[in-house]
Parts: structure tokens; C-alpha cells; sequence
């Protein structure tokens, strides 16, 4: 049985009605073996534990399970019921948090208000027919990520998938870990396919006439040339280079699978299935003389190529790919389908969203933008040091706040500023007490704050003037600012 919910949204669980005719441990089973806990966890970009949601018991006879910033789908009781998270949100919410912010800190009864106005969103959100409900385009946002210019290794761990559990049986349009592997791995190939396929020293069998190359299998030769009386030809194994490798076989192959799946599920994309059929196209003719007969095994001894390192992560997710199908291509046109337990780090997207959106648009001051920049076991999202006003930046995926978290978000970015560090990074000596500004990134659903990603333009938008209030400023603290961005969204 699934329990659908949306990011950020809660779902209350009632025990069943428990008729005479029925045991009573038979027929609440499933809710007594509700965990006080998820069955998985996940880490951070700090390698911190956190829960994909929450489940709390309201009483004896209510559980209330709370989503939080990941999209995914988990068992709740293994092989009984299922959780699936979507990655919709309220837009009422995200209006609810930004008056939130605006407001003075010791306005007590205004915030109470405010934060009722959220709950009363939050409890409203579970329902499809919420006006105000639109889907995040997650696959938008992968798309862009991955075409930029984001380093590999912040790419990995996107998305963590649980093979080892048992699968959920779920339709095929509720499907969203395939269709997310599948834009990884053509992006990656890509970019391999730009750069130039790798060439290698690969093994070759042929059954030669009239010369030897390479060693003779003896054991094949007896019984397909000498007891057949073909005494002119020999069948020899030798080495060439080339790029009809096993890394690129297996990509083929992978490549082969993912077409079928587009061809037949177009509309699990949405408006990114044109884009997505334009990267199969880019990719293919590339691999018009790669063969596909390729055994899995042969992966295991593949050694990394560091000018190839692409290889290495599309090599990964393709293996995820085939066993999403159990390697087997008619799989792909089925419409009911088994899933692994997965979790989407929508976080951890976002951060990149943000971050790809910079690169794009700061070429020529890539070197300012420090992102995930540590020091004394504290990472900062996003340290930018160009010019005279450098920003310590924290990109919060966060729809609705409530008050308190609020403050401890601006505490924490805060803090960040203060530390040596970062203030040398900056530029700033010992003695300098000057304040280094700091800035609150987070979504919306529309109208943002920052449309224009030039580091010109943020530091505009930041600027102090003592004779007129900044409106990006967050009003209790100096120096501290807060920018909404448009998330890419499903009509």
C-alpha cells in the first residue's frame, strides 16, 4: 500500500477500525510495526546523519509522518506499506515564509499568525487538488547541473538507491528514479562523446586464413579448423587498439536501453523529452563502430583514466540502469514496474542549481566562487570573494520556516563570517572589523529576487544605504540579506 506525500508536507496515519469478526492483532499488524524511525538514513554534503522524514506519534490511535527535502520512495513496513514523496510544493507556503522573514523579531502575535497560515498550507498540501500545488521539474534542474561546468565530484551522491532491499512494486508513471538516472548518464556521455571516446588495448579472437597473429587457441583451434579438415586457417587471439573497448561496449549497450525507455515513456519527462532525445542523437553516431556484446564481469578489472574520469561515474549509473531493467530490454516497455528503495538529495540539487547558475553566468570570475569551501570542520555552501564585498552565502531548500528556524539559519551563516578563515580568504587582516555580508539563497516558485546571476548584479542588489531600506535586507540583523530564486516548474 502506498502513502503518498509531498515535500514538505505532512500525512496523519489512523489505526484501522477493527471489526468483532477480526483478530485484532491480525488487523492492526501493520500499524503496531510502524517504526519510531525511517529504515535508512542519508549524509549530507558535511557527512552529517539526516532522515529522509520524520514520523512521530501524535497518540495511541494517530501517527503523523513529515516529509522533508527529499523525493524518493522507502518502505515505511517492509513488504506492507511504502512511502513515496513527490516533489511538489505550495507556492502559499513559500509567500508564507518570505512575510516570515520580514518580519521584526519581538512581533509576536503577527508571527503566530503567519506561522498558523503555514501549518494550515502544510496540512492542505497533501490533497492533488490544492490550487496552489506545482511540481518542482527536478529533471530541468539535473539537466542544467550536469551541462555546466560543476566539478565531477560534487555530482556524485545525488541520489543514493538501497539494491539490496526488496523492490516496491509502483506504476511506471510514478516512476522518477529511472528517468533521473537516465539524464545523469547521457549527460555524462556527453561529455565523453565530446571529448572523444577512449581508445585502449582490447583482446581479439579471429579465425585468420593463411597467417598467425597474436597467440593460437589451441583448444578452439582443434575443433573448429583441424577437426574439420581447414588446415589453412587458425584462430588467434591478439591485442588492438582502438576504441571498440569494453568500457565503450558496455555504454552502447547502456545507451541501447535508454532509447527504448524514451521511446516508449516520453511523457515521464515532461518537457525535457525533446532535450532528452537530443542528447541520444548527439551520442549515438559516436558509437556506430563500437560493438555490444559485453559480459558485466569484465567491468571489474577496468582501471580509472584520469584525463577519462567521466568513464568512471557513467560506468556507475549504467549499472544502475541495467539493474533497474534486470538486463533485459523488454523490460523497458512494461507499465507496471518494481523500484528499489531511493532518495532524490533535492538539497544537495539545489546547492549545484544555484552554483551552475553562477558558473554560467561569472565565466571570467570562476576563481571567486569557493564553493563548499572548509575550514576548522565547518563547510560554507558558497564563498564568493570578488571585489571589495565578499559574501558568505547558505543556500537553504526550505519552502516554509518557522520563526526560530529562521534565526538559526542567519545564526549559522553568521557564524561562518566570523571565522578567521574565511575573513583571510576575504582578505581581510587581523585588525580589520569590518562586517562581511552574508546572504540567505532559497527557492520560489515565481517572481524571484535574482534573475540576473552576474556577481555585478548581487552585489548591486546588497548594496547598504543608510537614507533608504534595502528590501533584500532581513530586517533584525546588519549585513544580512536574503535572495529568492525561480525553481524550474512543471505546468
Amino acid at each position: 500500500m502506498r502513502l503518498l506525500l509531498k515535500e514538505h508536507s505532512a500525512l496523519e496515519i489512523k489505526r484501522p477500525n477493527v471489526t468483532e469478526s477480526a483478530s485484532v492483532d491480525q488487523e492492526n499488524d501493520w500499524f503496531v510495526s510502524i517504526p519510531s524511525k525511517p529504515l535508512h538514513f542519508l549524509r549530507d554534503s558535511r557527512g552529517k546523519e539526516v532522515y529522509p522524514y520524520a514520523i512521530n506519534r501524535k497518540d495511541e490511535e494517530t501517527y503523523a509522518l513529515h516529509a522533508d527535502y527529499y523525493v524518493g520512495i522507502d518502505w515505511l513496513i517492509e513488504d506492507k506499506k511504502f512511502i513515496h514523496v513527490e516533489p511538489k510544493i505550495n507556492k502559499v507556503v513559500n509567500d508564507a515564509f518570505k512575510e516570515l522573514l520580514d518580519l521584526d523579531e519581538d512581533d509576536q502575535s503577527t508571527i503566530s499568525v503567519k506561522e498558523d497560515k503555514v501549518e494550515k498550507e502544510v496540512g492542505e498540501i497533501g490533497s492533488d487538488s490544492t490550487p496552489n500545488l506545482r511540481e518542482v521539474d527536478f529533471l530541468k534542474m539535473l539537466l542544467e547541473v550536469y551541462s555546466g561546468q560543476v566539478e565531477e565530484k560534487y555530482l556524485k551522491d545525488i541520489v543514493t538507491i538501497y539494491w539490496d532491499e526488496n523492490r516496491i512494486p509502483i506504476e511506471q508513471h510514478q516512476d522518477q528514479l529511472t528517468p533521473f538516472l537516465i539524464v545523469q548518464f547521457l549527460q555524462l556521455l556527453k561529455k565523453i562523446v565530446r571529448k572523444g571516446l577512449k581508445k585502449s588495448y582490447y583482446k581479439v579472437q579471429e579465425n585468420l586464413n593463411g597467417r598467425v597473429k597474436g597467440k593460437i587457441l589451441i583448444g578452439q583451434q582443434l575443433k573448429q579448423n583441424v577437426f574439420k579438415n581447414r588446415l589453412t586457417s587458425t584462430i588467434c587471439e591478439y591485442q588492438v587498439f582502438g576504441i571498440d573497448s569494453v568500457e565503450n561496449r558496455f555504454l552502447k549497450k547502456v545507451l541501447r536501453f535508454v532509447s527504448s525507455y524514451v521511446d516508449n515513456h516520453p511523457v515521464l519527462f515532461n518537457s525535457n523529452q525533446q532535450e532528452v532525445k537530443n542528447l541520444i542523437s548527439y551520442c549515438r553516431p559516436a558509437f556506430e563502430l563500437v560493438g555490444e556484446e559485453v559480459e558485466t564481469h569484465q567491468l571489474k578489472h577496468l582501471k580509472a583514466n584520469p584525463f577519462f574520469k567521466e568513464y568512471k561515474e557513467a560506468i556507475k549509473i549504467g549499472q544502475y540502469i541495467l539493474k533497474r531493467f534486470a538486463y533485459n530490454i523488454t523490460h523497458t516497455t512494461e507499465q507496471k514496474v518494481e523500484t528499489p528503495p531511493f532518495w532524490i538529495d533535492m538539497p544537495r540539487l539545489f546547492e549545484l542549481y544555484v552554483y551552475h547558475q553562477l558558473l554560467k553566468a561569472n565565466p571570467e570570475h570562476r576563481g571567486d566562487l569557493h564553493y563548499q569551501f572548509s575550514t576548522y570542520g565547518n563547510a560554507l555552501d558558497l564563498l564568493i570573494t570578488y571585489d571589495e564585498q565578499p559574501i558568505v552565502v547558505d543556500m537553504k531548500y526550505k519552502l516554509h520556516y518557522k520563526h526560530g528556524h529562521i534565526h538559526e539559519d542567519i545564526r549559522q551563516v553568521s557564524g561562518y563570517a566570523r571565522l578567521k578563515r574565511v575573513r583571510k580568504q576575504c582578505g581581510f587582516c587581523d585588525k580589520d572589523d569590518s562586517n562581511i555580508n552574508c546572504l540567505i539563497i532559497y527557492p520560489k516558485v515565481d517572481n524571484a529576487d535574482l534573475v540576473d546571476y552576474s556577481l555585478e548584479n548581487i552585489g548591486e542588489l546588497l548594496k547598504v544605504d543608510e537614507d533608504k531600506e534595502n528590501q533584500y535586507s532581513i530586517t533584525p540583523y546588519y549585513k544580512v540579506f536574503k535572495l529568492g530564486i525561480a525553481l524550474p516548474m512543471i505546468e
